[in-house]
Parts: C-alpha cells; sequence; structure tokens
C-alpha cells in the first residue's frame, strides 16, 4: 500500500521506507551520488530537487533521469505540487526564482516577476551570496503563496501563474521588526488552512505570525523566536504545532496550541529537548502521524495528538525531507 512507503530527500539521495508493523524500515537507495533538498511524490511519480536542477522518477525511485528543461537557476531549495490540480508543480529557488511546470517537470517556466522583485528590493541570505531563496509554498484552489529568505511573502490568485508580494510584506529585506499589522521579511515557510484561503500562516526569524485576510494584515502569535516549521490541523484550524528555537540551530523545541495561538505548551515527550544544537526544520504529516525533520538531518515520529515522539530510522543520515505519494 502506498501510504505504507515514505521516501526521503538525503545529503546523499533519495531512501524508501516501509512502515513494517510498528516500526519504518529501509527499503531501497537510489541517486546516491546527488544531495537532495526536496521532494515531492504523486501518481507514482517523484520529483527531486537538487542543486542540480530536477530528477525524476516513474517507477517509486528505482531509475531516475534529469527533468529541468528551462530552470535556469539549478539550485532547487523546495518543491510543491497544487493538490487540486493534476499535474502542475512548482520549484523554489536559490537565488529566489518560481518555476512552474505543467507537464511533470519535464519543462519549467520560470515566473519573471518573482527575479523583478527580488532585484528590485535586493533580497539575500546571511550564510550564500545568492539573493535571496524562495524556501516554501502553500496552495488552496486559485490561490498559492511563496515563503522568500530573507524578502518576505509572495501571493499568486492565478494558480501559480503569476505572483506579487502580499500586501503586509513590504519586500525590504533584514531582520527588523516589521510595522504594526506587517509580517517580519525572513520567511522560512507558509502554510494556508484549508477551510479558507485567507487563512495563512508564515513561520519567520522572529516567530510564527497569522493572517486572516489573505496576507494584508498580520499578527505575531507566537514570539517563543526563531521558527522554521508549522504544522496546521486540516480539521481544526484552532489547532496548530510549531517548532521553534532560541536561534538558528539552537534550543529548538515543539509547542502546540488548540485555540488559535492564545496558549502554548511544548510537546516533547520522549525526546530530550530543548535540542541545544539543533531545531525542527520541516513538519511531514503521513497517515496519522507527524514526522519532524531537524535541522541535523534526524527524523522523529508521533502520532498526531499522543505527542510521544521517537526517532525513527537512525541509520539514515542528512534527511531534508520527506513525503508519501499522494493520489490526485
Amino acid at each position: 500500500k502506498m501510504n505504507d512507503s515514505i521516501f526521503l530527500a538525503t545529503n546523499s539521495g533519495l531512501v524508501r521506507a516501509e512502515i513494517d508493523g510498528e516500526t519504518w524500515q529501509e527499503s531501497g537507495r537510489s541517486l546516491a551520488d546527488q544531495p537532495l533538498t526536496s521532494l515531492i511524490a504523486r501518481d507514482g511519480v517523484i520529483l527531486a530537487g537538487s542543486r542540480s536542477g530536477v530528477y525524476r522518477s516513474d517507477d517509486l525511485g528505482d531509475t531516475w533521469r534529469h527533468a529541468s528543461k528551462g530552470l535556469d537557476q539549478p539550485y532547487v531549495r523546495w518543491m510543491a505540487f497544487h493538490p487540486h490540480v493534476s499535474d502542475l508543480e512548482f520549484a523554489g529557488t536559490e537565488p529566489a526564482s518560481i518555476y512552474r511546470s505543467q507537464d511533470g517537470g519535464e519543462s519549467w517556466h520560470a515566473c519573471p516577476e518573482v527575479g523583478q522583485l527580488r532585484d528590485k528590493f535586493g533580497w539575500w541570505l546571511p550564510y550564500s551570496p545568492e539573493a535571496g531563496c524562495v524556501r516554501g509554498f502553500a496552495f488552496h484552489g486559485q490561490r498559492g503563496y511563496a515563503a522568500v529568505e530573507v524578502g518576505g511573502l509572495l501571493r499568486s490568485d492565478d494558480r501559480g501563474q503569476s505572483w506579487d508580494l502580499v500586501p503586509g510584506s513590504d519586500g525590504n529585506p533584514g531582520f527588523q521588526e516589521p510595522p504594526t499589522g506587517g509580517l517580519h521579511a525572513d520567511v522560512h515557510s507558509v502554510e494556508v488552512h484549508p477551510h479558507s484561503l485567507d487563512l495563512v500562516f508564515a513561520a519567520t526569524n522572529a516567530g510564527l505570525y497569522r493572517s486572516n485576510d489573505g496576507g494584508r494584515e498580520w499578527q505575531r502569535i507566537n514570539a517563543h523566536g526563531y521558527t522554521r516549521a508549522v504544522w496546521l490541523d486540516p480539521e481544526d484550524p484552532a489547532h496548530f504545532v510549531i517548532g521553534p528555537a532560541r536561534g538558528v540551530d539552537r534550543q529548538g523545541t515543539i509547542l502546540e496550541t488548540q485555540d488559535a495561538g492564545r496558549n502554548w505548551r511544548q510537546i516533547i515527550d520522549g525526546v530530550e529537548a530543548p535540542w541545544p544544537r539543533t531545531m525542527v526544520e520541516r513538519f511531514a504529516p503521513v497517515g496519522d502521524e507527524l514526522l519532524s525533520i531537524l535541522s541535523n538531518g534526524e527524523i522523529y515520529a508521533a502520532a498526531i495528538g499522543q505527542w510521544q515522539w521517537q526517532r525513527i530510522l537512525p541509520e539514515v543520515k542528512g534527511v531534508n525531507a520527506v513525503t508519501s505519494m499522494a493520489a490526485a
């Protein structure tokens, strides 16, 4: 069964793992010479992002071919597909650009206005000479959002064909506090709730921000600190989980709210957290479990709502992204 397997993008290729009773077991490796940054999987096709473009597999990772025609910026930082449109894929790159494919990655088309915004505002990265990067996407119907580090939040209202800054994001890169109602410019990921295309969350350098109006006005609803990962409960807009830290990869923890951010509690049963030198890089829901991918490449899993974390697949190092095979 498809949902009993996951795919992991690692610093040394793709790993496939299967659930065996209660335990995840590695079941295969491929693309071993490629450091993979991201991946998406749907309808039997896997697309994996790397520093040298996109790779495509039609046989669950056994064989691969390059699928990067038109991808002028080959360093892919994150990938996504539109959840409700078959064969509509996106790649966010460093330097910051967005590419769109409608043929399973066979050909990619740049969204030129993203590069124009990048150049106009001088987006940048603190750890790289490149001009910013796009490292998160979220889609809901015609609406799309894209997270720019360091630059702000982009929005599309035509299924990702064209993009502009959300009104509450001024595009000026920096780490300073935004004006009241504005969004911090260092955006690491973005999520939109299935209940409303206007209910959007941004994980930033300075905590978690929420907008109820599609990005016009923002409110910081958790100021614990530097945040990259957020998971939204698709059934309950007031229930979500974040993985903040006191600084980059310092004192990382996991927090949950069940009242839309008014109150928070630590949910770190089973782990020695806060982690002194790592933090949650991404969350990945798989079935009724939530996987936490740490910035040191380890993975922890817990049943959603029970939050008894266990490290899984300890022999797999350098994990950057995890996905299961989705059906369109």
